[in-house]
């Protein structure tokens, strides 16, 4: 289910607000996100903020490094969502400087993402070994491969870049590919290693598959010959019949692709304000979803674009979706 519904007004004159301003554009209020309060505020002169409680925030140092404009706990320290990047573009390197700058902003995006989700995961400056953190490389002087080890997901910043992204779209046959899509792919990774335990996992297993196939083998096996006939009927995508693995980060992606959507139109009067928005997620997903993904695929095509969400959702893909939504459940509750 989605459970709360994001829509970011300036605490001064009310006018409307995105998550990257810095400044509102209407009465010129200096303004940073508050993670805590998941708002943006105000901020003085000297990007100083004070809660409620009486702590003092500060505008994170990045701010003219990458854009953010979170708060953090030290003046001229990182926020949290910059202290989960391990590693950046050199200074020198421009190119990559100025797209770390996107990559960085659809990071900050996953990790609202995430808080409003309720899925909790451990930073690597809590869990040295298998915490989650960032390396975002650029390929220009080096092959990067995306991927997610051990709480670390790699990203190559050349991914920022709409002309690049688009050629590797063609290129490897996909529906959609973005970096915010990137970025979710992996963290699923990253939460099915952390959630998927216990009695969870046996559940996963039934639905996703036998996790102890070798991930090599599999991935050499579909290169070679391809998604098996009839994928359509069970997967989301091409790339979900790879291994158990890939399946359950393309749900957990599309399971943020969906709540994210359907927030952000709730929130902008595309569904009506008596919409329930608490319901379980496969009703969210058949009774809200489903009609708006359609209506949605309609406008981008009277704009000749191509289709906003260019999936089907089977109803073996809906129990994958459903077990996904419960991973901030108690498993009791599954």
């Amino acid at each position: 289910m989605v459970r709360r519904v994001k829509a970011f007004v300036c605490r001064v004159c009310g006018n409307p607000l995105y998550l990257e301003n810095s400044v509102c554009m209407s009465c010129g209020t200096a303004l940073g996100y508050s993670r805590g309060e998941r708002e943006i505020v105000p901020v003085d002169s000297r990007g100083r903020y004070v809660d409620a409680a009486g702590l003092v925030w500060w505008v994170c140092t990045n701010l003219t490094l990458n854009g953010c404009t979170w708060l953090a706990r030290l003046e001229g320290g990182q926020c949290d969502s910059c202290e989960l990047t391990r590693t950046r573009p050199h200074d020198a390197d421009l190119e990559g400087l100025a797209l770390y700058q996107e990559t960085e902003r659809a990071k900050r995006h996953l990790v609202v993402e995430l808080d409003l989700r309720g899925i909790s995961y451990v930073s690597r400056a809590d869990d040295p070994e298998t915490g989650l953190c960032f390396d975002l490389l650029s390929s220009r002087g080096e092959d990067v491969t995306i991927g997610h080890a051990n709480g670390v997901i790699t990203i190559d910043l050349a991914e920022s870049n709409d002309a690049y992204r688009e050629k590797m779209r063609i290129q490897l046959g996909e529906p959609y590919r973005t970096m915010l899509g990137h970025l979710r792919h992996e963290v699923g990774h990253y939460m099915e290693a952390l959630h998927v335990q216990g009695e969870r996992l046996e559940r996963a297993r039934a639905l996703f598959g036998d996790d102890t196939l070798s991930y090599q083998d599999e991935i050499d096996r579909h290169y070679a010959d391809g998604p098996p006939a009839g994928w359509e009927a069970a997967y989301i995508s091409e790339y979900a019949t790879m291994h158990p693995y890939e399946d359950f980060a393309e749900c957990f992606a599309h399971f943020l692709h969906i709540s994210d959507t359907v927030e952000t139109a709730w929130v902008h009067r595309f569904l009506d304000h008596g919409t329930d928005l608490t319901v379980p997620f496969r009703q969210l997903v058949v009774g809200v979803w489903i009609p708006l993904a359609i209506g949605l695929n309609q406008i981008d095509r009277s704009m000749g674009r191509d289709d906003l969400y260019p999936f089907v959702i089977p109803a073996p893909v809906l129990d994958k979706l459903a077990f996904v939504a419960h991973l901030a459940t108690p498993v009791a509750a599954l």
